[in-house]
């Protein structure tokens, strides 16, 4: 199959989360086939409620300026599935994509023709395996994979990492997870494997109590956060922050992140645990290569800012934590600026709670509906809402919001697209290929937020 064969393969197959069966039988099925290109070379799988990209994306920075030649498997994508898979930082191309996934395409209708798969596997699935050959293919030395969902029956589970991270746990996906953060963590905790360490930044109790008893059952190094690590000088600048970090018995210092927000400390700190721990495995991990990683970090859809006057900033909250964190940022490094929201959100998330976090820090928010069947209409949001605020408009079409949104603000104000990832996806589209309409918009370096 050519490239555009493969993406309508994947479409073919439905979104994300239709029909989704947990379970790494055909996963596990699969790689056998191949050859298992998930063991050919080291890996680290990051699992957590929030957090996972980010911090992903800091450890793959920082392995890949170590010397590694490194991949980076990540979801959703924004535009492009080839986001999700990257070697060094440069997304897979359309020539490599189509050559793994037409391998693993063949691998599961030669099973299925032979009664060996237990179930159609997933578009998950099928992109896991992909990132696994395509990182075999690209002679990867380290490997990092971020958690779809969950942890325990995830795809990417299939891997013995060499360490484990567990951002944190709160409410999301609670129709699949469990409607208790116990319940959630049990399957974050699935991560865990045996003899292996992990790192957890996990401080609900209850949770936290989870993902120690699991440590315990499966005798693996279980290294807290909150007890291992010890943070200081920590200071921000527009946004940014950076600090000192002392781990056991090592220091840190001048740690800073490119990306914006003070929950990024969390995650920045984590990523550096993580290759402190690697260190101790016999990974040559120089401190100037983690200060340069941190440095270089991305991670599009994030607190993202693409226009500088008015501020205009794309983040894919779309749970309650998300929002709470979304909030604190407002309210500490934009105070006192008039902000617009450009809201959208997919069905199954908690609109009326989110509502509750954000909407009330806006003047005026704007509902709209990307292009994806899982999309709430914004007749739905409305009927969702727990607070509504005085001026509500609707949009349908997401790249018209927000030029409304700019238009009606003075170029001191702020406007948030937020609430989905989709909806991120759909405006970065758009900017892409010239059809965003807002003025002084630009593909060059990302504006500062002040």
């Amino acid at each position: 199959m050519n490239y555009r064969e493969c993406v309508k393969y994947l479409a073919d197959l439905g979104q994300e989360l239709h029909g989704l069966k947990f379970g790494l039988g055909p996963i596990s099925q699969i790689v056998v086939e191949l050859g298992y290109p998930h063991e050919r070379y080291p890996t680290a799988i990051v699992a957590g409620t929030n957090g996972k990209g980010s911090t992903c994306a800091m450890l793959a920075s920082i392995l890949q300026r170590a010397g590694y030649r490194t991949g980076l498997y990540t979801s959703p994508h924004l535009v492009r599935v080839n986001e999700r898979i990257r070697v060094n930082g440069a997304e897979v191309s359309d020539q490599d994509f189509a050559i793994a996934f037409t391998e693993v395409a063949a691998t599961v209708e030669r099973l299925a023709r032979e009664n060996k798969l237990e179930k159609t596997p997933s578009f998950f699935e099928f992109l896991t395996a992909a990132a696994f050959l395509h990182f075999r293919k690209a002679d990867v030395q380290f490997a990092v994979l971020e958690v779809g969902m969950g942890g325990r029956l995830d795809a990417t589970n299939v891997t013995d990492p060499r360490v484990a991270l567990i951002t944190n746990v709160d409410y999301d996906h609670v129709d699949f997870l469990g409607s208790t953060l116990a319940a959630i963590a049990a399957e974050k905790a699935g991560v865990i494997k045996p003899h292996r360490a992990v790192i957890s930044g996990v401080e609900d109790p209850e949770a936290a109590a989870v993902i120690r008893r699991r440590a315990q059952e499966s005798e693996a190094e279980l290294l807290e956060m909150a007890k291992l690590a010890q943070i200081t000088g920590l200071h921000g600048v527009q946004g940014r922050y950076a600090f000192d970090l002392a781990i056991d018995q090592e220091h840190f210092a001048g740690l800073s992140s490119p990306l914006l927000g003070k929950f990024q400390v969390k995650n920045m700190a984590a990523a550096v645990a993580a290759v402190w721990r690697l260190a101790q495995d016999g990974f040559e991990i120089p401190r100037r290569c983690i200060l340069q990683g941190l440095g270089a970090a991305a991670w599009p859809g994030r607190l993202e800012p693409i226009l500088r006057r008015p501020l205009v900033l794309l983040d894919g909250a779309h749970n309650p934590a998300a929002a709470r964190a979304l909030a604190t940022f407002i309210r500490e490094e934009l105070p006192g600026r008039r902000l617009r929201v450009v809201y959208a959100s997919m069905r199954d998330k908690a609109m009326g709670e989110i509502s509750e976090i954000l909407f009330p820090l806006a003047e005026e928010v704007y509902l709209t509906r990307p292009e994806v069947a899982r999309a709430a209409a914004p007749e739905e949001i409305q009927a969702a809402l727990q607070f509504r605020p005085a001026a509500l408009r609707v949009e349908p079409e997401p790249v018209r919001a927000l030029e409304r949104a700019c238009v009606a603000s003075s170029p001191d104000d702020v406007v948030l697209v937020v609430g989905s990832l989709f909806l991120v996806g759909a405006i970065k589209k758009a900017q892409r290929e010239g059809t965003l309409q807002l003025p002084g918009l630009s593909g060059g370096a990302a504006p500062q937020p002040a």
